[in-house]
């Protein structure tokens, strides 16, 4: 038989088999106490809360048509770790792959699910919004009933983990990105949450082995995540099969994903406490009510005692998930084609607010999406001077090997995320402790460790305080791409860089073409869908208007000494807008007041002011001259 046909004919049958699922969301406010503590506005999926689960069969169609139920909001739908080949629109952050949502504006997410299995998450790509509790898992079976699993098991769970604000991003935003906050400290959290809640109680049967999905679904803070007395089994992470490692304890950060097999014990005569726990490293300040540990409870028996805070000698152990092996077993990709080297820092611009740089440069959005540019473009869409000066963009050609060596300047962790792609992690030295007197170590080409035969692959990696990693991937999707710190308040401060990644094979492709519902949504704005990142059509290299970061601080100032720069301005504007007010305000019978309070002759005053008047009239003879400035 022509084996050739006969994978045509599995692949039809596939086809053939493949579901479509259809969500209609609008988004809204309502509210919600998921810490048990506070109740507050969360944002809402037609009118509920919290969002639902997606689950899908690989091969399935997906159409989300999402509304912007909010009155003054723009909004957004990003489906994590999803590669969405060819339909690059579809990734859902705005201004990079298309227009903001309007309020009372629809946009139609529709694409299947080609090249990922495992487990996802969908959220907001719009000013925090996922913070506020717009986000879901977003589970993608291989096979029917997840049939074609490399790993047996006899359940599956879902715990999804974030930390949880009793404000919502409105107060919280402004207050962070405040001459306020020179440090740029990141708002603290109330509580650590799982699966919208606290003091969960998962209950399980005994001797049976769980497929447990464990996602992160915060903003900010990476947490570690054990159950007592259990060993488990990663894998899978971030949507990849990996070898199965054992261990007691992850570190899993915003955006991450873990797949682990749990075996249950055959006792059911006790429960286990589930443990989450802060890395407070992360925390700029401490409250003394902050409760570092949340404790859940994996329940054999109902009628028993739910568990308590387990304790653990120490949060050092965690699985390294830099030696995890795919079971792909994709060797190491050759040396680069472009190597992108990023450092990283936070800092202060003359506003007083502390930004976040990949080397000198804070992100700021186009007035126009990226895609809409390079689809608009023609040959000068491999130029990234088009896409404007602070979207910090590079332009990689068709199947490059890219490599990005990102030096961490900074005193905290970051979790950075690539769309579009997982990579491949060849390197990520330890932490580098300013607190001993350790200085920022940046990558050392000359002088580094082994690179791994079959490096991990993920689509969010950490990288160490005063640290780097090296990072590669293929340009095999072409599409315009984010890389950013996947810490929301972080991405706020413009911790991002736009991958261009092969133009010309974007604009071959009419799968690429913005579709109605895109061009739609930017008709409702008014914003452009052609030109460059200003929306000049005529010159594509003209970028006159458009936005760009705060200028930086003069040689010789402290964040402090700017705050107080600004201060003293602002100061001295009051103080000239005052006097400017009570000095033009009207004032009635002012002379006769002065005359009085100081006991003069009125007939004097009156006879002096009849002289001066004849002595100027004499010596102007012309009319006054106006005095330009």
């Amino acid at each position: 038989m022509n084996f050739s046909y006969l994978f045509c004919i599995l692949v039809s049958l596939s086809w053939v088999n493949a579901a479509t699922h259809t969500f209609n969301w609008t988004t809204g406010w309502t509210l919600a106490n998921p810490d048990g503590v506070f109740e507050r506005p969360v944002i809402s999926c037609n009118g509920e809360f919290p969002w639902p689960d997606i689950r899908v069969q690989k091969g399935d169609r997906v159409l989300v048509y999402l509304t912007n139920g909010f009155n003054d909001t723009q909004t957004s739908m990003h489906f994590h770790g999803l590669f969405q080949n060819g339909n690059n629109q579809m990734d859902g952050v705005p201004l990079l792959t298309q227009c903001p949502i309007g309020p009372g504006q629809t946009f139609l997410y529709n694409f299947t699910v080609e090249s990922n299995s495992g487990a996802y998450w969908y959220h907001s790509h719009t000013e925090a919004q996922y913070e506020d509790g717009m986000r879901g898992a977003f589970i993608i079976d291989d096979g029917e009933n997840n049939e074609n699993y490399p790993y047996e098991y006899d359940e599956e769970v879902v715990l999804s983990l974030s930390e949880w604000y009793h404000d919502n991003v409105a107060t919280l935003l402004p207050q962070f990105l405040s001459i306020f906050n020179p440090t740029g400290a990141e708002p603290i959290p109330q509580n650590l949450i799982i699966n919208d809640t606290r003091n969960l109680s998962w209950e399980v049967r005994p001797d049976t082995t769980y497929l447990l999905r464990i996602i992160n679904l915060g903003g900010f803070v990476s947490q570690y995540f054990w159950i007592e007395d259990h060993e488990f089994d990663v894998v899978e992470v971030d949507g990849i099969t990996v070898e199965r490692n054992t261990t007691n304890m992850i570190y899993i950060t915003s955006a991450q994903r873990y797949t682990v097999l749990l075996h249950t014990r055959n006792d059911t005569s006790r429960n286990y406490a589930i443990m989450q726990k802060f890395d407070d490293t992360m925390l700029d300040v401490i409250p003394d009510d902050l409760e570092l540990n949340a404790t859940s409870s994996l329940t054999y028996n109902t009628s028993a005692p739910l568990a308590e805070q387990s304790y653990v000698d120490s949060i050092d152990d965690f699985l390294d998930d830099f030696y995890l092996v795919p079971l792909s077993r994709d060797a190491l990709l050759p040396e680069p084609d472009i190597r992108i080297t990023l450092d990283v820092a936070m800092d202060n611009l003359v506003t007083g607010i502390n930004y976040a740089f990949f080397n000198n440069i804070t992100y700021v959005a186009p007035l126009v999406p990226a895609l809409a540019t390079v689809l608009s473009a023609g040959e000068n869409a491999t130029n990234p001077e088009i896409y404007g000066s602070n979207t910090h963009s590079f332009v990689l050609d068709e199947d490059d090997v890219v490599e990005i060596v990102l030096n961490n300047l900074d005193t905290g962790k970051h979790p950075f995320h690539l769309h579009g792609h997982v990579f491949q992690t060849i390197i990520r030295d330890r932490t580098y402790d300013d607190a001993i007197g350790e200085v920022p170590v940046p990558f050392n080409e000359s002088d580094h460790a082994e690179y791994p035969q079959y490096p991990m692959l993920r689509d969010v990696l950490y990288v160490n305080p005063q640290s780097n990693f090296v990072i590669r991937f293929r340009a095999d999707n072409p599409g315009v791409w984010f890389f950013h710190c996947h810490i929301e308040w972080h991405l706020a401060q413009g911790l991002a860089i736009v991958l261009v990644e092969d133009p010309l094979g974007i604009q071959a492709n009419s799968s690429q073409e913005l579709t109605a519902s895109s061009q739609a949504v930017c008709n409702a704005i008014n914003m452009p869908i052609t030109g460059n990142a200003v929306g000049n059509s005529t010159d594509f290299f003209n970028l006159a208007g458009e936005p760009v970061q705060p200028n930086t601080i003069p040689t010789g100032f402290t964040a402090k000494g700017i705050v107080a720069m600004v201060f003293s301005c602002l100061a001295g504007v009051l103080g000239l807008i005052t006097i400017t007010i009570y000095g033009l305000m009207e004032q009635t019978h002012v002379e006769e007041d002065f005359i009085e309070d100081m006991m003069i002759d009125p007939a004097t005053v009156l006879e002096e002011d009849d002289s001066s008047n004849s002595n100027t009239a004499e010596k102007s003879g012309a009319e006054p001259t106006v005095r330009e400035y």
